[in-house]
């Protein structure tokens, strides 16, 4: 099954609405287009069984209209519902170390880097209190669980830099989530004992910043 038959199958059901849970989200919320199609994120193939899920983003929100699709053996709609904004990052800092030492402790190359005295984002006026960087492997819409995966993935690729890293310079992993703020379910984050037993090995401590937004179901 193409990528294109997957995105083909979800954009119907965008459009044609014929899942109760599409028409819901819908009514209070709008998917972004390009041009005269709904733009799409990414198809992730991950699961290995044949399915895929269409990420969709929604306008003025960060989290993201998910549409599952199966192959039977042509595709069809199997779910619909709506992903959170996750962004799972290890992140190591230091008042006293300068940069260059903190990104020496690790071969691993960070997605960012910053000094003290930088501002936290372009033009703002907060400004960074230490040295530090970030690395963060999947940046775009995917389930907590396999973002977990795939970080303890990438810095167990230098278990020592990572655990030089975590003893003197702080580092830890950050989790974000931004739910849809549809009913007052939220759902949340799953860890399983085998990811706990991998952080546990790199020595690293988890923080959990949670979040809401968007508008409620009608």
């Amino acid at each position: 099954m193409s990528d294109d038959k997957i995105i083909q199958k979800a954009t119907e059901e965008i459009e044609s609405k014929t899942l109760a849970a599409t028409q819901q989200f819908l009514d209070i919320h709008q998917v972004v287009y390009l041009g005269t199609k709904p733009k799409v994120e990414r198809v992730d193939r991950d699961k290995g069984d044949g399915t895929a899920i269409v990420y969709f983003p929604v306008k003025e929100e960060r989290f993201y209209l998910a549409i599952s699709i199966e192959a039977n053996p042509e595709p069809e709609v199997s779910a619909i519902y709506v992903e959170p904004y996750t962004s799972v990052y290890y992140s190591a800092g230091s008042e006293t170390i300068e940069l260059e030492t903190i990104s020496g402790m690790t071969n691993l190359i960070p997605t960012s880097v910053w000094r003290k005295g930088d501002p936290k984002r372009e033009g703002g006026r907060i400004l960074h209190k230490d040295n530090g960087i970030r690395f963060e492997p999947t940046p775009g819409p995917d389930e907590f669980e396999d973002k977990m995966k795939k970080l303890l993935d990438f810095l167990e690729s230098d278990k020592v830099g990572i655990k030089n890293l975590a003893k003197k310079a702080e580092g830890y992993i950050q989790v974000i989530m931004e739910f849809h703020n549809g009913n007052s379910m939220l759902g949340g984050p799953n860890i399983s004992k085998e990811s706990v037993k991998r952080m546990a090995a790199l020595n690293v401590e988890l923080d959990f910043d949670l979040y809401v937004s968007g508008k409620p179901y009608k």
